[in-house]
């Protein structure tokens, strides 16, 4: 499995992903889910999967391809990032259909991968992208900021709390870590290491991004404060009534 999240906020936007992938216990691996294309001071792009990791693979092959070849439109001069969300939805639908057709299946539902594309083009503001298996999507827009792709259900509920369009990037960093620190410690599947990075708004240059191990300090430092705070904040509620406890 795997657990991913993006986040476009008023100042910019974070991307995050774990690098697990299994099938059994006896088959643990580490892969990358983050993807980067850019155009040197004209566009930047982001995309992070989950799902069927052969279907993820084909995809961005397919996508780094249709560059080399040149194709009429590929991610890296299509107008919009709208236009890049549709030439990967075009591409996860196609691939697992026929994938689904290779292994002589009608459940294409188990070659399919999610995807979150993001980023901004010269001119535009920054967007943010859900692709779903299907090849439909959604954007994200100022009431709902961020999606998550993957085993989410664990970092869902602080990131609600903690996230919202106006919050500093410093401060949603901060949330995102919390939310795959609960996420590694409710779910064997998501894993370590963490592959994040922090793109300003309208500074169309790639950053360089971190990967982030489980006993790097900050990382060991959030986990043990957020444990901790956790644990405190428990012992100052008030004392559950009487009929709780009879």
């Amino acid at each position: 499995m795997t657990y991913c999240v993006a986040l476009n906020l008023q100042d910019g936007m974070i991307f995050a992903s774990d690098t697990r992938t299994n099938a059994g216990v006896d088959h643990i691996s580490t892969f990358k889910k983050m993807f980067r294309f850019e155009r040197a001071d004209e566009r930047v792009i982001f995309i992070l999967t989950s799902g069927n990791l052969a279907t993820s693979q084909a995809v961005i092959e397919d996508l780094q391809q249709n560059i080399h070849n040149h194709v009429d439109k590929h991610v890296l001069n299509a107008p919009t990032l709208f236009d890049v969300a549709q030439l990967i939805g075009l591409a996860v639908s196609s691939i697992a259909n026929n994938m689904e057709q290779l292994g002589h299946t009608q459940n294409n539902a188990m070659f399919g991968s999610h995807f979150l594309v993001g980023g901004q083009i010269r001119g535009q503001a920054p967007k943010l992208y859900y692709v779903y298996p299907e090849g439909n999507f959604i954007t994200a827009t100022e009431d709902t900021p961020f999606f998550q792709i993957g085993e989410s259900k664990y970092g869902k509920p602080i990131l609600d709390r903690a996230v919202h369009y106006q919050t500093p990037l410093q401060d949603a960093v901060r949330a995102v870590l919390v939310s795959f620190d609960s996420t590694i410690r409710s779910n064997l599947s998501v894993g370590f290491p963490i592959d994040m990075v922090v793109y300003p708004k309208d500074s169309l240059s790639m950053p360089e991004g971190a990967r982030i191990e489980r006993d790097e300090p900050y990382m060991k430092n959030i986990r043990e404060q957020w444990g901790d705070g956790l644990i405190n904040l428990l012992k100052q509620f008030d004392m559950p009534p009487e009929q709780y406890l009879n």
